[in-house]
């Protein structure tokens, strides 16, 4: 049976499953959070499907996301990943990852990651109702405030619109079609108990 779906996928067997399986899903784990973020911040200028197929990558050469390692690399290490070609080699991307990682565990310690960011919507994901993807926001005033407001922690590659696609992505805001099977499976999910 076919699935009714968002169309951005296409017809990619990869970019379905991370559709299906992971797009909109509310995530609470900081580490996860951060890594995503992350991410998305390394897609700018490209597109999302290009970081998803270097995802592995990306986590073998930054020692899987964790900040606590993250946060000490030196000149060292910065040359090691410009020089490793499974990852988007840009220096400015890698240096704010590393900065990111300290502004992370300032984070961390003073209210943990992910309470920080979901503080931002109370706690439960937006629900949106969508009937057209073209009816999808690039950004919103929303991902415009917490795109200030990282930035003044010190996160780099965090504009709003990186933002409002990290919100999409983590199940902050569901921005599945109306149409698409998992709008309502999202929407069950974001009304679960933390």
């Amino acid at each position: 049976m076919n699935k009714s779906r968002c169309p951005w996928p296409g017809q990619d067997p990869f970019y379905i499953a991370y559709h299906d399986d992971e797009w909109g899903v509310p995530e609470y784990d900081d580490r996860a959070l951060y890594e995503k973020l992350i991410l998305d911040g390394f897609q700018a200028g490209l597109s999302w499907i290009t970081i998803l197929r270097k995802r592995e990558n990306f986590r073998a050469a930054f020692d899987q996301f964790e900040p606590a390692r993250i946060a000490r690399y030196n000149e060292k290490k910065i040359q090691a990943l410009l020089q490793d070609a499974g990852i988007i080699r840009h220096r400015g991307k890698i240096e704010a990852t590393i900065g990111s990682a300290q502004s992370y565990l300032a984070i961390m310690e003073q209210q943990g990651f992910s309470n920080y960011l979901w503080n931002f919507v109370d706690g439960k994901p937006l629900q949106n109702s969508l009937s057209s993807m073209a009816d999808a926001p690039a950004q919103t005033p929303l991902s415009q405030i917490i795109s200030k407001d990282l930035k003044q922690k010190g996160f780099k590659f965090t504009g709003p619109t990186i933002v409002y696609a990290f919100m999409q992505a983590v199940g902050m805001v569901n921005d599945h079609m109306t149409t698409c099977f998992r709008h309502a499976e999202c929407a069950r999910l974001g009304r679960k108990k933390r």
